[in-house]
């Protein structure tokens, strides 16, 4: 009888840590509001994936009312201003606004984006390497609680720096899916994403509402890996949380049996979340997890 109840504990166990430790791959559609006949084959998809409303867009408050009363999570892609010369969306946000010029844009796009918990940045190469102006978004953000998902559209990004001293959650994009139209460059891509998830725990990844990714997205959904889980956007927020509440000092023995298991630790920016590395497979890791319940 005990051999049967050890035994159930070693699944049960291995069943959390499985679905603990599984890759978490959340995907971001940008760009909504101006091609709606793509936009509701999106909302269409599994609502795990995040939409990015453009507040200015025709169909901005529609398609956001649209996907969040499918069960999507909204967020306000608000347009940044670039490096390059190019034409801007109206209300682009520069670095050389006031507050009270970023605040009136931001609040204006929190009115025409109903249901946003979250912005991210259209373009922004200029806007999101500029420290002070990123402060300033920050401190609006702080004020109305969304979080900010950083697009990297420029490797010295402040979005990191400008959030300390804030409440504001900050995450990283880690792959675009559809810089072409090339179905196979998307597949690639995607593929990337998975493999990140595999490795690091978490992926984001962010794509357009174009015919080939969406296409592209309606393949390859359902035939993802049994060790990827794609989640929400705002899941990963708390992921550092949710692993700093599960994890258990490992002792020398712990460790040496388990050499793959490390400690918390802070990822790559580019990474964005935080993660406990593990192996589930170690027999001597249940072992070891069983001696603590």
């Amino acid at each position: 009888m005990r051999k049967l109840f050890n035994s159930l504990i070693s699944i049960g166990l291995l069943t959390f840590a499985y679905t603990t430790y599984a890759g978490q791959l959340a995907l971001v559609i940008d760009d909504f509001g101006y091609r709606p006949t793509e936009e509701h084959k999106v909302i269409a998809l599994p609502n795990t994936i995040s939409i990015a409303v453009l507040p200015d867009a025709p169909h901005a408050r529609s398609m956001a009312t649209l996907a969040h009363q499918a069960g999507h999570e909204v967020l306000i892609h608000l347009p940044m201003a670039p490096m390059s010369k190019q034409p801007l969306e109206v209300n682009t946000l520069t670095p050389e606004m006031s507050l009270t010029q970023v605040q009136s844009i931001i609040e204006r796009a929190i009115r025409q984006v109903p249901y946003a918990v979250g912005l991210n940045n259209h373009m922004g190469s200029r806007m999101t390497s500029s420290l002070p102006a990123m402060q300033k978004v920050m401190s609006v953000l702080n004020h109305h609680q969304l979080y900010f998902l950083d697009s990297v559209t420029i490797g010295n990004t402040q979005a990191v720096n400008a959030a300390r001293g804030t409440t504001v959650k900050v995450l990283k994009r880690n792959v675009f899916l559809d810089d072409t139209q090339n179905e196979a460059d998307i597949r690639y891509q995607f593929q990337r994403a998975v493999k990140l998830a595999q490795r690091n725990g978490s992926a984001i990844a962010i794509g357009h509402p174009h015919p080939t990714t969406v296409r592209v997205l309606q393949q390859l959904l359902p035939t993802l890996p049994a060790d990827i889980k794609l989640v929400k956007l705002s899941q990963l927020l708390n992921r550092s949380a949710t692993a700093a509440a599960i994890h258990v000092p490992s002792p020398p023995s712990f460790t040496a049996h388990c050499p793959r298991t490390q400690p918390l630790r802070q990822l790559h920016p580019a990474e964005g979340v935080m993660i406990i590395y593990t192996s589930v497979r170690d027999s001597k890791f249940i072992k070891n997890i069983k001696s603590l319940f």
